[in-house]
């Protein structure tokens, strides 16, 4: 398995994240990819506890749809809507990025890029 690390700073919290691609996966049309959070973080409407969890796009023509789900695919956390976030160069690994928060908070995920790609998906808030 091919396994990427990134260590994220946050509001004077760092954040450690792992993400990991099946070598074997040959459609990279789902994004799959899964992070470890040392630390509870939030999405849209959901707050997940500190473990591994999958980001994919779901099967549809809709690339605004970013599901998260549970190591082993069986808890669907949240199916989200998302916009086009750009970097400045394209991502060597699969990062998520990350909004400030109150203190007190989880950090929220802000957005998530796919390992090798430039455009990846901001998660929307309300605010």
């Amino acid at each position: 398995m091919k396994r990427m690390s990134v260590l994220v700073s946050i509001a004077a919290a760092a954040l450690f994240v792992v993400g990991r691609a099946p070598a074997a996966h040959a459609d990279e049309s789902d994004e799959l990819t899964y992070f470890t959070f040392s630390a509870p973080v939030a999405l849209p409407g959901v707050v997940l506890p500190t473990g591994t969890y999958m980001f994919r796009r779901p099967a549809t023509d809709n690339a605004d749809l970013v599901q998260v789900l549970s190591e082993d695919g069986r808890t669907v956390y949240g199916t989200f809507w998302t916009v086009p976030e750009s970097r400045s160069s394209d991502a060597d690994n699969a990062i998520v990025t990350f909004e400030e928060t109150p203190a007190g908070s989880p950090e929220a995920v802000k957005a998530w890029f796919y390992e090798g790609r430039r455009t990846g998906h901001e998660f929307i808030y309300r605010k």
